[in-house]
């Protein structure tokens, strides 16, 4: 896997986030990024409130052009300019310390339920920061109905 904005020989960006971590959140609000997360985030990148309560990083290449999408929304919708509200006034600029850790701010934090454990998953193109309880309490649910989800995809051809 390559740095974050790296393209295919077809142009296609290949930032690709997969896996699951679990890992700690300290007293002041740091959790260590996985090793395998760290190159593709690149030096600054975007962390907002996420879907489901848990919180997505964005690489700033990725960020760009989810901003770029939101901006064709009509802001006559009140559902789109509730989302994009939200979205951005959520977002921070972030940076690994020395030792690979983000400083999740406090109202981050609040919103995502992270007081100790965390999982640190990849979703293609961002990582999502999930309390642990949150994370297992979702995946029970989805892997329930996983097969369901799969037949509602049929035309992705997977």
């Amino acid at each position: 896997m390559g740095r974050s904005g790296e393209k295919w020989g077809d142009g296609v960006d290949k930032t690709m986030f997969m896996g699951e971590y679990q890992h700690t959140v300290d007293g002041k609000g740091r959790v260590a990024v996985p090793a395998r997360f760290r190159e593709q985030l690149g030096e600054t990148f975007i962390a907002t409130r996420g879907l489901d309560h848990c919180i997505f990083v964005y690489p700033q290449s990725e960020w760009e052009s989810l901003e770029k999408k939101l901006k064709s929304l009509s802001f006559t919708q009140a559902n789109a300019r509730a989302f994009v509200r939200l979205l951005f006034s959520g977002a921070t600029e972030c940076s690994l310390d020395k030792q690979g850790r983000i400083l999740l701010p406090a109202n981050l934090r609040d919103y995502a339920g992270l007081d100790k454990d965390a999982i640190i998953i990849g979703v293609s193109n961002r990582v999502e920061i999930w309390a642990a309880e949150k994370w297992d309490s979702y995946a029970k649910e989805a892997n329930l109905s996983y097969e369901e989800i799969a037949e509602t995809l049929v035309d992705l051809d997977l």
